[in-house]
């Protein structure tokens, strides 16, 4: 029961209203929106308009497509592939070493007066190295000589009391042992004469001992001995050691498989071509000088000799080389650099620059190759581009860009 002042403000208006809003209520299972919230409704043709508009924005939207990103230039280094003369060549590891090698003693006992070199000094064959005290060898040699001219006046007055006593004997004026007497002792005087000859050789060999002079020309190492050490003669301790490197040898080994090619290409006067490990650009060449008369049975390899005439002194004795041995000349061989070359699945290939700065992969054939370059049977042509750093950054049509290799300056 509504209360009295509802029912005179007009409670029987509301009941029903209150009633439809439940109905409403029940059947959508929405609640009605209050009418102070609700907006007014826009005509038809402008809900329209406002959909047309919305249908034009989608579909431009949809129908735009962005651009594709740029695409970036794989920065490479490149090469030309050239038809040129390739050497077929036994590569090995070598050490150096001198043609002449010479460990300088003292054949006479003396004290060191004067070094007359510095070491690892250039010297030349027969140069003073070091002076030992002469005066006891001059002394010596002086003795020898007076004994020497002392026997030589007693054999020749022997000599002629011998020639007397032969004239005596024919006139039978002196017996026979007195004439073979006057014989022995003018022999005996000779012989003297002779022995005193040889001390005075000696003594003076003596005295041209005691300046150490240098057995040839070549580089001096390392003095073991200074002014006024005593030195003792014939020691197996050196006082200094002498090298010959002008001209200079390099010694490898091959193995004994390649024994017949290298005996048939002996008789060609083969190249012997050495790199220093430090200096990869440049190669020094030789010739083939030794090739030993047997087999090391322990290593299965055979021994060898480059000589070198090494007159700007790179070649040092005890240095390791890398060597390589010039059988024969493959003549208009088609090379590339050999890292241009890459192995895959597939074998062997090469990136091929373009004349539109694309790369392209092109299978190749090598026929053989070392650390510098590979010769190619088949796929290449000269005068073509190909990628020699960086190809492992490219794909099939890919752009390149040109940079210049590590290590060559700017222009």
């Amino acid at each position: 029961m509504l209360p009295a002042s509802r029912l005179e403000s007009g409670g029987a208006t509301t009941a029903p209203a209150i009633t439809i809003a439940r109905t409403r209520t029940l059947l959508t299972g929405k609640l009605p929106m209050p009418p102070c919230l609700r907006k007014p409704s826009a005509p038809l043709p402008l809900l329209a308009l406002c959909a047309a508009c919305a249908a034009a924005f989608l579909v431009a939207s949809g129908c735009a497509k962005k651009a594709p990103p740029r695409s970036q230039r794989v920065p490479v280094t490149i090469a030309r592939v050239e038809r040129k003369p390739v050497p077929y060549a036994l590569l090995a590891s070598g050490t150096v070493e001198p043609v002449e090698t010479a460990d300088v003693g003292s054949q006479v006992g003396g004290v060191v007066t004067q070094i007359a070199f510095r070491e690892g000094q250039d010297v030349a064959a027969g140069q003073v190295l070091l002076q030992l005290d002469p005066r006891p060898f001059r002394a010596a040699l002086a003795q020898a000589q007076g004994q020497l001219g002392r026997d030589r006046a007693q054999a020749e007055a022997a000599r002629l009391a011998a020639d007397r006593a032969a004239k005596l004997f024919e006139q039978n004026l002196i017996s026979q042992a007195d004439w073979d007497a006057s014989r022995a002792s003018a022999g005996a005087l000779a012989a003297t004469v002779q022995a005193d000859s040889a001390a005075v050789a000696n003594a003076r060999l003596n005295l041209d001992y005691a300046t150490i002079r240098a057995p040839f020309a070549g580089r001096t190492g390392n003095l073991h001995v200074h002014v006024g050490d005593y030195v003792k003669s014939a020691t197996a301790d050196p006082l200094v050691t002498v090298n010959r490197v002008h001209p200079i040898r390099v010694r490898f080994s091959v193995s004994e498989s390649d024994r017949p090619a290298v005996e048939k290409a002996r008789a060609g006067d083969p190249q012997v071509r050495v790199r220093i490990a430090s200096d990869d650009s440049t190669e020094i060449v030789g010739k083939l000088a030794f090739v030993d008369n047997a087999v090391d049975p322990s290593t299965g390899a055979l021994l060898l000799k480059g000589e070198f005439a090494n007159t700007d002194g790179r070649l040092w004795p005890g240095q390791f080389v890398e060597v390589r041995l010039v059988l024969e000349v493959q003549h208009d061989a088609i090379v590339v650099p050999a890292p241009a070359v890459s192995n895959g699945q597939q074998g062997t290939y090469v990136y091929v620059m373009n004349a539109d700065s694309s790369a392209s992969m092109r299978p190749v054939t090598v026929q053989r190759s070392d650390d510098v370059v590979a010769v190619i049977a088949k796929g290449l042509q000269p005068g073509e581009v190909v990628v020699t750093d960086g190809q492992f950054r490219i794909s099939p049509g890919a752009r390149l860009v040109v940079r210049e290799p590590k290590g060559r300056a700017r222009s």
